[in-house]
């Protein structure tokens, strides 16, 4: 696996600070060399922390100070600030942590003058499984109304990056790709938009109902997954902690039906509803191009609720248009196995958790993107088809789902080091031509095709349904009944 010569990787800027990077797992350790290409920086203040010291010897062979701590509420402060202070220029707080709070960490950075990226709105320890909370308490819109309520209260000043992966994350930027497209394709003569509202207005304008977060994941390991044992190509604990939370979607104003089990938010913009069962066990009918129909799971990511926000069209205080949107994700077939292996278990999660390395995968592809639907031309998905093949050739470290995020967090450190006091800001917001443009590399193939099926396509009909055929884009035909 080469890193290829310096020179065809161009350095995109300088960080004058120290870097914290939080977790250094799958993500954290693919992300380490995008930063030491793409980046200046002083390397004797790069500074990685873990809890478990199980990857300190990748650190140590980088020459990065390792620190073996789990941050908490109660020392995240005392642990952070000498760190993110040491030596003078701006700090950059990389947070690719599993229970750590999101808004703490990024309120401290903006305190101390650092940028902060993550991938998700993480909270403490505890929150995901925690029964004392109610189920709209544990929804991803409540964790991203957290981050909001921040800005809220300290707009400006400088940049915070909330939810800046592969999705969260590049996906926002496919979509307002995918728009443009659409336009061309169906002989829109609106110009490219500028703001939120005219980006919101030509999505109403060319028809779309919806988007899918529309993911396929073919890596295939050399050996099957043994029983008692959860396998995933990224993090067992992310997947598991989303999918035990409840399915939960940006809800369009074209649905004319509700599953009896939807409840609604009472707080904020109210774009998004939530089902009382876990996302990693509902299922949704999709398409991608190289799969074509297949069953996701509607496990809950903040760029269902993110995009169904930024798309959303008021006249006063009333939403007269609201794309539908969620993720409709198949994962890698081992660990398709393994969560049914978990739910069949009464939810517990194995013990034995492995994540795929890169050395391990047979073959396959990653393909993540977006499902724009309801428009002239019907559905459109455009996104990347990253192969293990093209992953292990153009970064080490990874597999093709890992190099997907690791590039979109890459993009937003770039943003971020170019406009240092846009305060905090979501992927949506973000100039997505300049993030696609550093991220494209490390993609593979990034392809857009037009599809004539909807949910309604080659359904079985051996049972009566619970359908409505007046409108293949209700998502009481996308949702799978029983």
């Amino acid at each position: 696996m080469s890193d290829g010569p310096q020179k065809e990787w161009p350095v995109h800027g300088r960080i004058t600070g120290p870097i914290v990077m939080i977790g250094f797992g799958s993500i954290g350790r693919g992300t380490l060399p995008l930063i030491e290409r793409h980046f200046e920086y002083d390397k004797s203040r790069f500074t990685v922390i873990d809890p478990v010291d199980t990857h300190k010897d990748l650190a140590d062979k980088h020459g990065l100070r390792f620190e073996k701590v789990a941050l908490t509420k109660e020392n995240y402060r005392d642990v952070l600030t000498p760190l993110l202070t040491e030596g003078g220029g701006q700090g950059f707080c990389v947070n690719l942590s599993v229970d750590t709070s999101s808004r703490d960490i990024l309120e401290l950075c903006r305190e101390l003058g650092a940028l902060y990226i993550d991938t998700v709105a993480e909270p403490w320890a505890g929150f995901y499984f925690d029964k004392d909370l109610s189920q709209a308490d544990r929804t991803n819109y409540a964790l991203r109304e957290n981050i909001l309520a921040a800005r809220r209260a300290a707009p400006g000043g400088p940049t915070a990056v909330s939810c800046c992966g592969a999705n969260p994350g590049m996906v926002s930027w496919f979509v307002k790709q995918a728009l443009l497209n659409i336009a061309k394709d169906t002989g829109s003569t609106t110009p490219e938009p500028k703001t939120r509202e005219e980006w919101a207005a030509l999505m109403r304008e060319l028809g779309v109902k919806g988007v899918h977060i529309a993911e396929r994941d073919t890596q295939r390991a050399k050996h099957p997954k043994p029983m008692g044992v959860f396998v995933n190509t990224w993090s067992v604990e992310g997947f598991v902690s989303e999918g035990n939370q409840p399915a939960e979607l940006g809800w369009g104003t074209h649905e004319t039906w509700k599953p009896a089990n939807a409840e609604e938010q009472t707080k904020g913009s109210r774009c998004a509803i939530f089902l009382l069962q876990p996302g990693a066990d509902t299922r949704v009918r999709t398409w991608v191009p190289t799969a074509g129909a297949q069953f996701g799971f509607l496990v809950t990511h903040n760029e269902a609720v993110s995009i169904a926000d930024y798309y959303t069209v008021r006249e006063g205080e009333e939403a007269v248009y609201r794309p539908t949107c969620h993720y409709a994700y198949h994962p890698a077939n081992d660990a398709v196995l393994s969560l049914h292996e978990m739910w069949g278990n009464a939810g517990k999660v194995q013990e034995r958790q492995h994540i795929l390395e890169e050395d391990e995968i047979v073959d396959g592809i990653d393909e993540l993107g977006v499902l724009l639907y309801g428009h002239k031309k019907n559905a459109y998905w455009y996104g990347s088809q990253l192969s293990i093949e093209e992953t292990r050739r153009v970064a080490p470290y990874q597999n093709a789902t890992g190099l997907q995020v690791t590039s979109a967090v890459l993009a937003g450190m770039v943003w971020a080091l170019e406009n240092p006091e846009a305060g905090i800001v979501e992927a949506d917001e973000i100039d997505f031509r300049r993030c696609l443009e550093v991220q494209r590399p490390y993609l593979g193939p990034v392809v857009g095709v037009y599809t004539d099926w909807t949910p309604l396509t080659d359904r079985p009909g051996l049972f009566p349904e619970d359908i409505d055929p007046s409108d293949p884009w209700q998502f009481r035909n996308v949702l799978v009944h029983g």
